[in-house]
C-alpha cells in the first residue's frame, strides 16, 4: 500500500517535467520566430543620384542640386529607417545651388541640413555614380536643381541605372528638374521611358519667372511631352507629384515631400 503514494509522486514529477519542457520548447520557438521576422524584415536602401556641374550656362553664375529637394526626402526617408547613399557623375563633393542655400529659400529641412554634420559630411564625399549597382538598392531618386539639365541629362551612367532599375519594377522618382534625367532613358521596348506615363515636372512658367528659359539647354515640361509623356502640372509653386507605376515625378521644390511621401508608400 505504501507503493501508491510513491507511485503518484513519481508520476507528478515525470508530468511536471514534460509540461517544463514544454514550455521551454514553445518559448524557444517564439524567440526563433522573432529572429526569423527581423531578419526578413526588408531594409530600404535608398540611392540618392546627384549633379556634378555647377556651372549656370555662360552667366558665370553657379548652380547645382537644390537642398530643399535632397535635405526633404532625405529626412523624410532617413527617419523612417532607410539607408542612404549618395552619388554623383563625378564622385567628392556634390555643388549646392547658391540660391537655394539663401535665407528666403530655407525649409525646416534645410535648417536641419545646416546643422547636420553627419548629412554635410556625405554631400562633400559622395559616390562615384558608375560604381553603384543597382542590385544593391531597392529604389533610385534625384533631386533637382538646374544642374541636372547639363550633365545628368546626358550621363549615359545615369540613363543606364535608370533603365536597370526600371526593368527590375523598382521605384525611380524625380523631382523639379531631375525628371530632365529621363531624357534619353528608354523602356523595354526601346521608346522613351516616359512614353504614355503620367508626369510632371519643372514647368515652362515657372522657368520663365526665374529668368532662365534661355539659359538652359531644354525646358523640362517641353523635354517631357515631346518624348510622349503626359504632361500635368497645377499652378506656379504648388506642391504636385504623381505616380504612374514605380515612376514618381514632382513639379517643383515644394513638391519635395510629396515624391519622397509616395518613394516611401512604394517601398512598403
Amino acid at each position: 500500500m505504501k507503493l501508491i503514494p510513491s507511485l503518484a509522486v513519481i508520476l507528478t514529477l515525470i508530468t511536471t517535467s514534460s509540461c517544463k519542457e514544454d514550455h521551454t520548447k514553445s518559448a524557444s520557438e517564439i524567440v526563433s520566430e522573432d529572429q526569423n521576422n527581423i531578419k526578413n524584415k526588408k531594409d530600404m536602401n535608398i540611392l540618392f543620384v546627384l549633379t556634378s556641374h555647377d556651372k549656370l550656362g555662360d552667366t558665370g553664375k553657379k548652380t547645382g542640386f537644390w537642398v530643399e529637394e535632397f535635405a526633404n526626402p532625405y529626412y523624410t526617408l532617413l527617419d523612417k529607417g532607410a539607408n542612404i547613399t549618395i552619388a554623383t557623375p563625378k564622385g567628392g563633393a556634390a555643388p549646392i545651388d547658391p540660391s537655394s542655400d539663401a535665407p528666403d529659400a530655407a525649409t525646416e529641412a534645410t535648417k536641419r541640413f545646416d546643422n547636420d554634420a553627419e548629412a554635410q559630411k556625405l554631400i562633400a564625399n559622395t559616390k562615384v555614380l558608375a560604381d553603384m549597382n543597382p542590385d544593391d538598392f531597392d529604389a533610385v531618386f534625384y533631386p533637382g536643381g538646374h544642374g541636372p539639365l547639363w550633365d545628368l541629362a546626358n550621363d549615359k551612367t545615369s540613363v543606364a541605372l535608370i533603365e536597370k532599375f526600371n526593368s527590375q519594377k523598382k521605384p525611380i522618382a524625380f523631382v523639379c528638374h531631375a525628371p530632365a534625367a529621363l531624357k534619353d532613358v528608354k523602356d523595354a521596348e526601346g521608346n522613351p521611358l516616359v512614353k504614355g506615363k503620367k508626369v510632371t515636372g519643372f514647368t515652362n512658367t515657372e522657368e520663365a519667372a526665374v529668368q532662365l528659359t534661355d539659359v538652359v539647354p531644354f525646358l523640362v515640361e517641353d523635354m517631357l511631352s515631346k518624348n510622349g509623356g503626359i504632361y500635368s502640372k497645377k499652378e506656379d509653386w504648388a506642391a504636385y507629384a504623381i505616380q504612374d507605376g514605380n515612376l514618381i515625378t514632382g513639379q517643383n521644390p515644394a513638391s519635395s515631400e510629396l515624391v519622397a511621401e509616395k518613394l516611401l508608400e512604394s517601398l512598403k
